[in-house]
């Protein structure tokens, strides 16, 4: 199963949590990363802006990246959420063989 690494972002830390807790609970996402204090500049409805966000790295499969995506939209509090997906071509073997087993479903085995 292909893994990928999907990048979103949120107002707070609190609302980053929030989506984090939702995607590993749900069994859409293996692991989640809140990465806080970041600064984005970006135009929006033609204005320039500058604010203060955090970064959601989200561990996935193929087959729940539709449904996580979904997920994110749903749940979020930005009109246009930041949701990126990038496949992993290469990563450390047992870390991605983790991945896909958590969601997946199947038994893990401890190393």
């Amino acid at each position: 199963m292909k893994t990928w690494v999907v990048i979103s972002t949120a107002a707070s830390e609190k609302e980053g949590w929030r989506i984090a807790q939702k995607l590993v609970e749900g069994k859409l996402a293996a692991c989640v990363n809140v990465i806080p204090k970041v600064t984005s500049f970006f135009y929006w409805k033609g204005k320039l802006c500058r604010e203060r966000e955090v970064i959601i790295l989200i561990k996935t499969i193929q087959n729940q990246l539709n449904k996580l995506i979904n997920e994110i939209k749903k749940i979020h509090s930005y009109e246009v959420p930041e949701v990126i997906s990038l496949h992993v071509d290469r990563g450390e073997e047992r870390y991605l063989q983790w991945v896909n087993k958590t969601l997946a479903g199947k038994k893990i085995k401890k190393y």
